[in-house]
């Protein structure tokens, strides 16, 4: 059967630039491997069998110059529909593909506010609406979760009407600084170029928007992670709890970057229960629950 999509846009997407020729995909599996020159931007639905009230905008990474779906965002997915989420795989323009560098930033926003705007439809709670992110796509998730009132496209239309800010975020290996020493990502290159300024540097790093405000987050990292080492996530945690925002941190002895679920002999493979029990102990608190 044919996955269930959502376009986020009538007719062409905001922003200049754009690809040419067909989207583009690799890896295993025909339509879940890493995918990129992106002209249609859309989110594949999972819709478990038993709703739990509960949804989740997924983000894979892939520096954005690709978006990771087969080992990142697509295992996730199934977890979380497995186990009684709505989800939203988040399938987002590239800046490398020609796009405007804010492109993904306003497809995320623009799916949050489609995904709220549409809550009673797929029978959700318009408070337990969340976004995870791996690698890139936790950047791109951490600054939709930091940054919702930050213009990104100018729309008029049903959509508009309500917020794009995140419930909750997960962080998976996330990029959170675009500053030295963490000046060598694909990601920094993507969306500030080579030589930017200290201004965009800061501007475009998810700790600077570290809030009181900022939605429930949990992080995890690899100790061992060659691309995004544990002190992006601890740069962020630490200005998260600074500000009074509820934040948690895990660090896995071993794992690398890009683990997705991990594999079941891997130690890095408990986050996705870890996830489950932080995020029931979050919204039984929120809830009045004991």
């Amino acid at each position: 059967m044919e996955q269930e999509e959502i376009p986020l846009w009538p007719g062409r997407p905001p922003g200049r630039g754009g690809p040419t020729g067909p989207e583009k995909v690799g890896g295993p599996g025909s339509g879940y491997g890493a995918v990129s020159n992106i002209s249609v931007p859309r989110m594949r639905v999972y819709r478990p069998l038993r709703p739990n009230g509960s949804a989740v905008l997924v983000c894979g990474g892939g520096g954005y110059f690709r978006i990771q779906l087969w080992k990142e965002s697509t295992p996730a997915a199934q977890w979380l529909q497995e186990r009684g989420f709505t989800v939203f795989e988040l399938i987002y323009r590239l800046p490398n593909d020609g796009w405007d560098a804010g492109a993904p930033f306003a497809d995320a926003q623009r799916a949050m506010k489609i995904i709220r705007s549409r809550a009673k439809e797929f029978g959700l709670r318009t408070d337990r609406i969340g976004v995870m992110g791996f690698s890139a796509g936790g950047h791109l998730a951490g600054f939709t979760a930091l940054q919702p009132e930050r213009t990104f496209y100018q729309g008029a239309d049903q959509y508009e009407k309500v917020s794009s800010r995140p419930d909750f975020s997960v962080l998976l290996f996330p990029v959170v600084s675009l500053r030295e020493p963490f000046d060598n990502t694909r990601t920094r290159r993507e969306i500030i170029g080579r030589e930017p300024s200290m201004d965009a540097q800061r501007e475009w790093s998810l700790d600077t928007h570290a809030s009181a405000e900022a939605p429930p987050t949990i992080i995890f990292s690899a100790a061992d992670d060659p691309i995004t080492p544990p002190a992006h996530g601890i740069t962020l945690f630490e200005a998260l709890r600074a500000k009074g925002a509820p934040a948690e941190l895990h660090i896995f002895s071993e794992g690398g970057h890009g683990w997705g679920v991990g594999t079941p002999d891997q130690i890095i493979s408990q986050w996705p229960s870890l996830f489950a029990k932080w995020f029931n102990t979050i919204f039984r608190q929120d809830s009045g629950e004991k």
